[in-house]
């Protein structure tokens, strides 16, 4: 029965992962996958979390379940992470779930039981976003969003298109640190986004999951903060994987603000019913792990200093790559005010395939470069062999 399956296309970027892997040339460089290393090509573990990591050794009680809504005191702590003052006192439906993926195909399923017929998708976005809501029965509709050769938000053909949309319609907005291209909302875009959302009846989807890697902690989250002063409704999908370094752990969760606490206890309900027929229970040790970072003022300090000085290495390496790299296209002086970890070059394929094949530089046929994967020591020598394409 097996035969009927037709096999299914390689993800490209885990591909790319392989690729780079079996390279045996020195000094390859690997600009592809999604995460934050050091200045020695390793991907730390926080302080905060090794020393609360030991805490729950010596102390946690039970590996039992922890239920389909997760850690109750989790999900609050993050929250109050989040939103700040802007989340207080809303009626808010939350679930615990695996990692900011998990969060996203939630708030899909829920869309699609809702009866959503669509969700506004600017382009370009992270490639797993399409490809979660049509898993979901969403249909998704396309805008531009990020014009790649002129390094810019079309801010207004991004409003002309969301004007456009029937109420109940949904729209996914990515808080902060865009994913691909480093771009974000100035503070009166998001205001203007905000009040059209609430004028045309949409529900917002926001993907916050790089808190912390742009301008900070508070700054990343103040578009998503003026949307929920806005909005009577909203979806926020949060994930812990960059902003904690817990990438394997798949921490993240899901909440819906809610116009009243009975329609939020309705919403829990059909959340926890969809994960119960999804993974049916969160996993556990990196939601504890969190919650017992931001339930500690020490440890919490810790925390907000060492991303503060991931944060400050990744805007050092986006000022040096902006400075080099414009002498040959000048438009790449905006990667210097673009935020977090990855941008997108006005590369052409070949381009990158020549990186690949004659310097040992691995990055997406996109042009989407991971910033945060670079060693200081390597920019100089990675802005050379850019200049020689």
């Amino acid at each position: 029965m097996f035969d009927a399956l037709t096999r299914q296309p390689d993800d490209p970027l885990l591909a790319l992962i392989g690729l780079f892997r079996a390279d045996e040339r020195a000094g390859k460089v690997d600009l592809g996958v999604g995460v934050y290393r050091d200045e020695t090509g390793a991907t730390p573990i926080f302080r905060a979390v090794k020393e609360a990591e030991r805490r729950l050794v010596e102390t946690q009680p039970t590996k039992a379940y922890v239920g389909p809504e997760g850690d109750p005191v989790f999900l609050d702590r993050l929250w109050a992470l989040t939103t700040g003052e802007a989340g207080k006192g809303r009626a808010t439906a939350a679930l615990q779930t695996p990692g900011g993926s998990g969060a996203l195909r939630l708030a899909a399923d829920l869309m699609a039981r809702m009866g959503t017929k669509g969700i506004w998708l600017g382009l370009p976005s992270w490639p797993n976003h399409a490809s979660i809501f049509k898993a979901a029965g969403l249909e998704v509709i396309t805008y531009p969003f990020f014009d790649i050769p002129s390094q810019a938000v079309l801010f207004d053909r991004m409003m002309e298109a969301l004007a456009g949309a029937a109420p109940g319609d949904a729209v996914l907005l990515h808080a902060s640190c865009h994913n691909p291209t480093g771009a974000n909302l100035s503070a009166d875009q998001w205001r203007a986004v905000s009040d059209l959302i609430a004028e045309k009846g949409l529900l917002p989807l926001v993907d916050i999951a790089y808190q912390g890697y742009g301008r900070g902690l508070d700054e990343d989250a103040a578009g998503l903060r003026t949307l929920l002063s806005t909005v009577p409704e909203a979806l926020v999908s949060v994930s812990c994987s960059k902003s904690f370094g817990l990438y394997r752990e798949r921490t993240g969760a899901i909440y819906a603000v809610c116009g009243n606490p009975d329609t939020a206890l309705s919403v829990r309900s059909n959340l926890a019913a969809l994960a119960r027929t999804s993974y049916s229970m969160p996993p556990d040790h990196g939601a504890a792990i969190v919650s017992t970072i931001l339930g500690d003022a020490a440890l919490a300090a810790d925390w907000k200093a060492e991303i503060e000085t991931m944060r400050l290495r990744i805007t050092a390496i986006r000022e040096r790559l902006a400075a080099g790299l414009s002498a040959r296209w000048q438009v790449l002086t905006a990667i210097r005010e673009q935020e977090g970890m990855f941008s997108l070059l006005p590369l052409e394929e070949a381009n990158v395939l020549k990186l690949r094949a004659e310097h040992a530089i691995y990055m997406p046929t996109s042009g989407r470069i991971n910033i945060a994967g670079l060693k200081t020591a390597e920019v100089d020598a990675v802005i050379e062999k850019f200049l020689s394409l």
